[in-house]
């Protein structure tokens, strides 16, 4: 599954039917010229690609079409009665948005022409956005932009409408200002001779993109999905280059976009059931096209694998990427959910550290996102795809190559490490090394090298996780260390284990109240065997 650089599309604005009722004169506190005024009316009247064929008409327009979304702003617009409008409005309630709000449905019109400007001169062979959007000989980004960051950095809940298009088409602008995009970009005449590409400087367009791209991650930090959702059309926009990926990357993005894609993968799960024992789940359609495209960008920012230390790192903390990912896979929302997931743990599983090593000592490659893949419980989800029916050769591809792999490793691992890898993920799930034998051989090892009990403190922290599964486990594990370690009680005790498994007694899962309740007889009770 190669790289698809594509973008999402951006919906109708809900004022849409008022746009060409649109009376510019009245409209003072735009400040229009007479020109600018004539300019709008032509464009009305012709087809874009007539208005758009002359660069010098078509920079002129677009830059009037920021100045209207700058004065609009200016005078106020953005918390209006537009603002408020989601839903998709009538003729006659959209002409009465524009009587109430009049600079809001400006807003939105500016927004919406701009974008069709953009798709336009993107599938367009003559002028392009460089020519258009960046002036002078060096080709320095025009310093009306900051119009639409003005619209994105709104108080209050702002227009959601606005706020979606303005940040996909200053992303659509900034991205072909990166090298990367320069230099696969040419441009044909009407005779179909190749235009010399004019320069267009990347350095004008860095501190936006960083101003952008500082504005998605903040939106991804949201717990509310349609929050989440205004930022996903940019954020897709800016999978398009290996510039604005890194710098995703680097402003800590791996990070929310893995874990906006864990909450909404444990979503699917609490509709669609047990997901590896039933027929996939079939979600809501607005939940699983945003998964889907959460799970796309993710899946576009492996590509920076290889090449980069502290992208293979973000992938590595807290094994919370490979663990969405997973996720993803066992729900199983929609096919194309699954191929995208699919594709990014194989580019996790065989990565690797040679052109970037990164510092003495933290080598990440495939063989730690492989064993972190088996921690998650990837393998039991793969067993299940195998025996499923999939159109799409990418996956049947990709579940084959990610079961050899998982295998392979899982064969090179003792089982201490796949219990260890298993306790640090979080993802605890019923096994052998989940049972009384296990720990009669390896519960000395929870002291660890430095005599810390790191892993059993780790458990005493899962206690009281929402995952129902992984607390009753938690219990029963401390509770098999308590029996066959040496003073193990006292230590369980004095790391706080007594009190986080008595509040779990009384916990409403039958399963958690009986495995908390024998913890903490072990806990208290000197020969646990005479007991059961």
């Amino acid at each position: 599954m190669s790289a698809v650089r594509g973008a999402t599309a951006l919906p109708s604005s809900p004022v849409a039917l008022a746009f060409a009722h649109i009376q510019w004169d009245p409209l003072g506190s735009l400040r229009l010229t007479a020109q600018e005024t004539a300019l709008l009316r032509m464009a009305e009247t012709n087809p874009i690609e007539y208005t758009l064929a002359d660069s010098r008409d078509a920079s002129m327009y677009a830059r009037v079409l920021l100045k209207l979304l700058a004065e609009a702003s200016a005078a106020g617009s953005g918390n209006g009665e537009v603002s408020r409008i989601t839903e998709k409005c009538t003729q006659e309630q959209s002409l009465d948005a524009l009587d109430a709000d009049p600079l809001g449905v400006v807003t939105h019109y500016a927004i919406t022409k701009l974008y069709d400007i953009i798709s336009t001169l993107r599938v367009g062979s003559g002028v392009t956005i460089n020519t258009v959007f960046y002036v002078g000989k060096e080709g320095v980004l025009v310093d009306q932009w900051k119009a639409l960051l003005r619209i994105l950095n709104k108080g209050g809940k702002g227009d959601a409408y606005a706020q979606t298009g303005a940040a996909v088409c200053l992303a659509q602008i900034l991205i072909t200002a990166c090298p990367s995009k320069q230099r696969t970009s040419t441009a044909v005449d009407k005779d179909g001779k190749v235009i010399k590409a004019r320069p267009t400087s990347y350095a004008s367009a860095v501190e936006p993109l960083e101003a952008l791209t500082a504005w998605i991650v903040s939106q991804l930090k949201s717990s509310s999905g349609s929050t989440v959702g205004l930022s996903i059309p940019a954020l897709t926009a800016l999978m398009g280059s290996p510039e604005s990926r890194l710098l995703f990357a680097a402003s800590g993005g791996i990070k929310y976009l893995s874990r906006q894609l864990r909450m909404g993968g444990k979503k699917q799960a609490s509709k669609s059931g047990t997901p590896d024992k039933k027929p996939m789940g079939k979600g809501t359609s607005a939940s699983v096209q945003q998964l889907y495209e959460l799970a796309f960008c993710l899946w576009t920012m492996t590509y920076e694998l290889n090449g980069s230390h502290s992208v293979r790192a973000d992938f590595a903390k807290d094994g919370l990427a490979v663990a969405a990912l997973t996720d993803l896979v066992s729900v199983a929302p929609r096919e194309k959910v699954i191929r995208v997931a699919l594709a990014a743990l194989h580019n996790l599983a065989v990565c690797t550290s040679e052109v970037n090593p990164g510092p003495a000592g933290t080598k990440i490659d495939g063989t730690v996102f492989l064993s972190d893949m088996i921690a998650c419980g990837l393998m039991k989800s793969i067993d299940y795809l195998k025996d499923r029916q999939f159109t799409d050769p990418d996956i049947i591809e990709d579940v084959n190559a990610l079961y050899k792999l998982l295998v392979h490793n899982y064969k090179e691992m003792t089982r201490w490490e796949v219990y260890k890898n298993e306790v640090e993920s979080g993802h605890l799930q019923w096994g052998s090394v989940h049972t009384e034998a296990f720990f009669k051989e390896n519960a000395r090892m929870l002291e660890g090298s430095d005599g810390d009990f790191k892993l059993l403190k780790v458990l005493i922290a899962l206690l009281p996780s929402n995952d129902d599964d992984v607390a009753a486990i938690a219990c029963y594990d401390i509770g098999e260390f308590v029996r066959h370690y040496p003073n193990g009680r006292a230590i369980a005790k004095r790391l706080g284990a007594k009190e986080l498994v008595m509040n779990l007694i009384e916990h409403e899962n039958v399963e958690i109240q009986r495995h908390a309740l024998q913890c903490v007889s072990k806990i208290m009770v000197q020969n646990w065997e005479y007991v059961k």
